[in-house]
């Protein structure tokens, strides 16, 4: 059985591991304008202070990064 994780404690986890990059998770409101173009989530560099990635999957990235344990599932 696996735990479940909130997407607000993966955001969490996230930021605090990008943080090391000098990058940060961030998300787009679906009524914006620049919705279409960033999708859910993007990347910004906190140094350039420029989007780095468009369309990032959260938990795709944290696999990635590692801070998702294999014991845990994302809550829905």
């Amino acid at each position: 059985m696996k735990k479940p994780l909130t997407l607000r404690a993966l955001l969490a986890r996230l930021n605090r591991a990008l943080a090391k990059e000098e990058m940060v998770l961030r998300a787009c409101r679906a009524d914006s304008k620049w919705h279409d173009e960033l999708g859910d989530y993007y990347l910004v560099n906190l140094r350039s202070n420029d989007i780095s990635a468009k369309r990032v999957d959260p938990l795709d990235l944290a696999k990635e990064k590692g801070v998702i344990k294999p014991f845990e599932k994302l809550e829905e």
